[in-house]
């Protein structure tokens, strides 16, 4: 075994134009090779550090798991691109909308790359395209803030003093230019309607889908209960967005539970342990359910953390209390007491 470590890999946001095409063009990670056991036992200090860290660093990449609801934005927005396809007037967008934990922003960055990826297949390799632009809403958004976002993304400088106007048409004009296809808009829950500053950046982002032929993807937390609809604005924005609900998994159903254990089964099988059995976790498909209550990012932080304490103290296995030492989230610590039997009610 190679015993060689590399400089820490520099990452851009994905936010960014860098961090973007780095996403959408990588791989899936390769899983570590698993060595004999005989080879395994017969490792140095170091090299057995640089063993495990293989492996905790590939349990610590998000591993998608083709959930429903990923399924679904992927299928509904992609049915959305081909209907907005070549249309100036009457394109739909889509508005994701879920708990957090429920997979909204890993849905709408995989349809996302899908698009892209689709795109590069479909045309001759061109650098100067950018099918996609991805942006956070900064809090207490207004449209300055927001045109300098998609600047910022693009690599456009921006200066001090100038103008959203000018920022805006500044935005619009090169994305047209370098062919984008596809506006993700992530954390639109910031947008407060109710006041003047939030109005201004609604009507920020309208003028950028009036403007650039592409389908836009706004995600954001519980927007049912947020500003974000609210008055005219809100109403305009539900009558040109398809909205799609995302949410934890059920547990009352035969088909529910089938469900879930299908999810953890999957999740199982990519962990990279010596003496881990299959079925292990499927044997306590209640207990993960219960302790994650079926928010997808809880499942993923509890297993593979478990996993890699597992590999850092040796068991090489994920037990009970593996799992019962991973602090996991406020909203699924609190939803767990709540339901733990003699909690109060």
């Amino acid at each position: 075994m190679t015993s060689t470590r590399t400089e820490p890999e520099i990452r851009h946001p994905l936010s960014t134009k860098q961090g973007w095409a780095s996403f959408a063009g990588q791989p899936n990670p390769e899983p570590p090779r698993l060595l004999p056991r005989e080879d395994w036992k017969r490792l140095d200090g170091f090299e057995r550090e640089l063993y495990n860290e293989a492996r905790q660093d590939y349990h610590s990449t998000l591993l998608l798991i083709a959930t429903p609801d990923i399924r679904r934005v992927i299928h509904y927005g992609s049915k959305l691109v081909a209907n907005n396809r070549g249309k100036q007037l009457g394109r739909r967008g889509l508005l994701v909308s879920g708990a957090s934990g429920t997979g909204k922003s890993t849905s709408i960055t995989q349809l996302g790359r899908k698009f892209q990826i689709d795109l590069q297949r479909r045309y001759p390799p061109n650098p100067e395209r950018i099918p996609v632009v991805y942006i956070v809403v900064p809090p207490d958004a207004d449209p300055r803030s927001l045109a300098r976002e998609m600047a910022a993304f693009l690599g456009l400088p921006t200066g001090r003093r100038e103008n959203p106007q000018s920022i805006a048409h500044t935005v619009a004009e090169v994305m047209r230019r370098v062919g984008t296809g596809m506006v993700l808009v992530d954390e639109i829950h910031r947008l407060d309607l109710t006041t003047r500053k939030g109005q201004d950046a609604s009507d920020q982002l309208k003028y950028f889908f009036d403007t650039i032929s592409a389908t836009f993807i706004y995600s954001g937390l519980d927007l049912e209960e947020s500003n974000l609809l609210s008055g005219m604005r809100g109403r305009q924005i539900l009558g040109r967005f398809v909205p799609i609900k995302t949410g934890p998994f059920a547990y009352r159903t035969d088909q529910d539970k089938q469900d879930w254990v299908k999810l953890v089964a999957s999740m199982e099988q990519t962990l990279r342990l010596h003496k881990h059995q299959a079925g292990t976790l499927i044997e306590r498909a209640d207990y993960l359910h219960a302790r994650t209550g079926g928010m997808i990012g809880s499942l993923d932080q509890l297993i593979y953390e478990a996993a890699n304490d597992a590999i850092t103290d040796g068991a090489e296995k994920i037990t009970k209390a593996h799992l019962d030492a991973v602090l996991l989230d406020g909203a699924a610590v609190a939803q767990f007491q709540q339901h733990r039997p003699g909690s109060p009610r």
